[in-house]
This record gives C-alpha cells, sequence and structure tokens, in this order.
C-alpha cells in the first residue's frame, strides 16, 4: 500500500470508531464493535493504533487539532457557530454526532480515570492555547473589550462552548442558540 492509501485507510478508521465511541461509550465501543463500524479486521485496525485506547486518544487528538487550528484561524465562537449549523441542518449528522459524543467521553474519562486526565491535559492545553492567542490578538487590534483580563474572556469561551457541546449532545433543541452565540459574541468586543 502507498502512504496515501495508508493515510486514507487511516482516516476512515478515526472516522468509523468516533461514531462507534460516540454511540457506545468507550467501554461499549468494543473490538467487534469497531471492527463492524470500520468494516476492518482488528488486524487492520491494530495495525494502525496500538489498541482500543490508542485508537481512541487519536481520534479525540484529531478533533482537537482541527478545532485548535479553527480556533486560531476563527476563533472558538466561530467553531461554536459551525457546531451549531451542522447540527441544525442536520448536515454531516452522524459526524456531528460523533464529534460530539467523543467531547462528552473525553469528559467522562477526564474526571473518572486520572491518567488519562493527565495525559489530555496536555491536548486540552492547544485549544485554551489557540483561544488564548487568538483573543490577544484581537485585543491587540482594538476589537475586545478591556475591562477584562484575556484569561478570564478565554475561561468565558470556553464555559459557553461546553455549554452548547453538552445542549446539543444531548438533543435539545438548537431554538435561538444562533441569538444566544451573538450574545456570547458581544460579551467578549469592545462596545
Amino acid at each position: 500500500m502507498s502512504q496515501d492509501q495508508l493515510d486514507a485507510r487511516r482516516h476512515e478508521i478515526l472516522s468509523a470508531a468516533r461514531n462507534c465511541f460516540a454511540r457506545f461509550g468507550y467501554g461499549g465501543a468494543t473490538v467487534r464493535r469497531l471492527e463492524e463500524a470500520t468494516g476492518m479486521s482488528r488486524g487492520a485496525i491494530f495495525h494502525h493504533f496500538r489498541d482500543k485506547e490508542h485508537l481512541f486518544l487519536a481520534v479525540a487528538e484529531d478533533d482537537a487539532a482541527s478545532m485548535a487550528e479553527t480556533v486560531a484561524r476563527n476563533g472558538l465562537v466561530q467553531v461554536m457557530r459551525e457546531l451549531l449549523e451542522r447540527a441544525g441542518t442536520g448536515e454531516s449528522e452522524g459526524d456531528t454526532a460523533g464529534w460530539l459524543g467523543t467531547q462528552l467521553e473525553v469528559a467522562h474519562r477526564r474526571r473518572t480515570d486520572p491518567a488519562f486526565a493527565k495525559r489530555w491535559a496536555q491536548r486540552s492545553a492547544a485549544i485554551a492555547d489557540a483561544t488564548r492567542e487568538r483573543l490577544q490578538r484581537q485585543r491587540d487590534a482594538g476589537v475586545l473589550r478591556e475591562d477584562v483580563p484575556v484569561e478570564v474572556l478565554t475561561q468565558f469561551l470556553e464555559l459557553a462552548y461546553d455549554g452548547l457541546v453538552l445542549h446539543l449532545a444531548t438533543g435539545r433543541p438548537a431554538g435561538e442558540l444562533a441569538r444566544v452565540l451573538d450574545v456570547v459574541e458581544a460579551a467578549v468586543r469592545k462596545p
């Protein structure tokens, strides 16, 4: 297999595993279920990932890296807007549900597995750093309010993001959440 084919297969495994972890949770995503979800044998899956733990970490890391890139480019509020739009239109519903499920599973494992929490702290720091750096650039450009420290604004946006993920992942209707995000964005900008 060429490197492009190996990369494509790895991507297929990550996508299918994301949905499997979202549907069944980490514990319920057995190797058999992962085989069914990916359409590949355990040998093919674990050729790319050492074990289920590393597969889950790869899914979560892939999501975190993608999110950190978007945050650095467009800000955390834009990540929330895109998530809300995908959830509202039903487009990429499987991807959105998988992504939301992965986020909840990461949160659960951070609370219940100290070793995982320690490993994950480094990965989640990248998103916080990207948010903080973006906010600092915005403040330097004169766009952000100056009466609140950037660190507090970062935590405020992270809290809004966590609330949105929980809201969508529990199946609650989007309702006026686009307008709520307008309020969130207005809260960090200069009046």
